[in-house]
């Protein structure tokens, strides 16, 4: 393997190990444990070892997130430690967490419409920043892709990145999503209205029995479908949470230097950059500009690496 894709894989599982100390938390009563299944902005749905499940009215601004596990005294619930914690800034500014206590986030993009390469790879770059596992899903394979959506996503592919081209629609490559889904144990699908993620719940798991909704044929935008996050459980093992569509994924907590560890393209580099340090800009000896030169990393990449360069320094 190339000396520096072994050092950016040696520094994710360093980095890795920092990111699975327990989220600090308040100290969690006596009381049942459960894990949080649905959130319903007032109330939150909670599911026991023993299979009941009960709502429990709480704060519209409470922090509890569909994944969480809990302990429920009466009427009171409380957090206990988090293992990870996937987070996204809106395009207001504001940090949310998605889900909690995950090991796989699978991005959803689709041939049609088009995807948005930029919310792709900055989801995948959280989920590595969490230590959770990424998997980039595009659905609707079975229509025409004159854009090259399919190969743009497949050439993101690394030892680290996993990409899946499925069709809701016909079947193709779900049975490949769920045995991939029954390993990783739990997952949460994120991507923006339209794409397909009721669909592919449904397909996986039809008693779902999510609405879908057409394109709105004026916008070229999904119409949000899911209006909650749920976790579902698989027939075929693994669990996953459906969460409402979003449109961007603004990164959060993620340093300069860190960036190109997570950023899926540089896995083939060749040797090491001449400054531990490098940010792959104008630095000498920078061993992915001379993979930019030579060819194996694209440009275009390497463009959307800068992007998210100048987003993480501010």
């Amino acid at each position: 393997m190339a000396a520096t894709g072994r050092r950016f894989i040696k520094d994710f599982a360093l980095l890795s190990m920092a990111k699975r100390r327990p989220t600090t938390m308040q100290r969690a009563p006596e009381g049942q444990p459960g894990v949080v299944v649905e959130h319903l902005g007032v109330a939150v749905e909670v599911e026991h070892p023993d299979g009941t499940r009960r709502r429990i009215r709480v704060a519209r601004k409470s922090g509890l997130v569909v994944g969480d596990d809990v302990r429920v005294d009466g009427e009171r619930i409380e957090l206990t430690p988090r293992r990870s914690q996937l987070l996204r800034r809106s395009a207001g500014g504001a940090v949310h967490v998605v889900a909690a206590n995950l090991d796989a986030l699978c991005v959803v993009a689709a041939v049609d419409p088009p995807a948005r390469a930029g919310l792709v790879d900055r989801a995948v770059v959280a989920a590595r920043a969490a230590a959770i596992r990424p998997v980039v899903i595009v659905n609707k394979c079975d229509l025409p892709d004159p854009t090259g959506v399919i190969p743009a996503m497949r050439a993101r592919g690394d030892e680290w990145l996993t990409v899946l081209a499925v069709s809701a629609v016909t079947g193709e490559a779900v049975d490949e999503l769920a045995a991939l889904l029954a390993k990783v144990g739990r997952a949460v699908l994120v991507g923006p209205s339209g794409v397909g993620k009721s669909s592919l719940l449904n397909r996986l798991l039809p008693e779902a029995a999510r609405a879908t909704k057409q394109l709105s044929a004026t916008r070229g935008a999904g119409m949000h479908t899911t209006t909650t996050s749920t976790l579902w459980r698989l027939p075929g093992g693994g669990e996953l949470v459906d969460t409402p569509g979003v449109r961007e994924y603004g990164l959060v907590d993620v340093p300069p230097g860190d960036l190109a560890v997570y950023f899926p393209a540089f896995g083939v580099v060749e040797g090491a950059c001449r400054f531990r340090d490098c940010l792959h800009e104008s630095e000498p000896g920078c061993a992915v500009q001379r993979a930019v030169a030579d060819g194996r990393v694209p440009a275009s990449r390497y463009v959307a690496y800068r992007t998210l360069l100048a987003e993480a320094k501010g």
